[in-house]
């Protein structure tokens, strides 16, 4: 899927403006002139960035970013403004928001900013690719296995997981030959990091 840099904004000569100067760095845009209009084009979940106005009728940029956010979009919100003030600033960042600059902007600033919003969006992309394949492995797994997975991340010996589960050694070292396997590990280590992906463990847990 190749990133485009999706443009809402609702003064037209804004919108084609913003859509020249991007397309002539390089970028495939696509340009929405309301908040409304982009959310019914189904690209919330799109590759690449939002670049979005801050002031629009019927739905505004902050009122389209908490929307996207409910969706669990993916795209990097840069807010353009030219009514933004400090507070408001401060508040669409805090919100999520990738980055925010006031109108006119500067072409080299926006270029910039677009450029490092796209590579934010392709390391998201791939860390939920990442995960939903860990997640696939996991849930691959039967009951008893996710069992002495979970005693084994924990640090616990094969000895010590099966005096927990009530059943002998030999049982448990089936088991985790069976994990590793479904989860494509070779080492306990590996078998750590992978959980983590997908449960990161608490501040100070092991």
């Amino acid at each position: 899927m190749s990133p485009r840099v999706f443009l809402v904004d609702d003064q037209s000569a804004v919108l084609k403006a913003l859509s020249r100067l991007l397309r002539a760095a390089g970028f495939e845009v696509a340009p929405f002139d309301s908040a409304l209009a982009f959310l019914d084009s189904g690209e919330s979940d799109g590759a690449g960035c939002l670049v979005l106005d801050l002031a629009m009728p019927d739905m505004d940029g902050m009122a389209l970013q908490q929307a996207l956010a409910a969706r669990a979009s993916l795209l990097p919100v840069i807010f353009l403004t030219g009514h933004g003030d400090i507070a408001t600033g401060v508040q669409a960042m805090k919100s999520g928001a990738f980055d925010f600059l006031t109108k006119p902007v500067d072409d080299e600033q926006l270029i910039g900013a677009v450029v490092e919003a796209i590579e934010r969006n392709r390391q998201r992309r791939d860390q939920r690719a990442q995960r939903g394949e860990i997640e696939a492995r996991l849930a691959s797994l039967t009951p008893r296995e996710r069992e002495v997975m979970h005693l084994l991340v924990e640090g616990k010996l094969n000895k010590q997981v099966a005096g927990e589960l009530g059943t002998v050694e030999k049982t448990i070292k089936v088991h985790r030959a069976h994990v590793m396997a479904k989860m494509q590990v070779r080492s306990l280590t590996a078998l750590v990091r992978l959980v983590d992906l997908v449960n990161p463990p608490a501040p100070g847990a092991r």
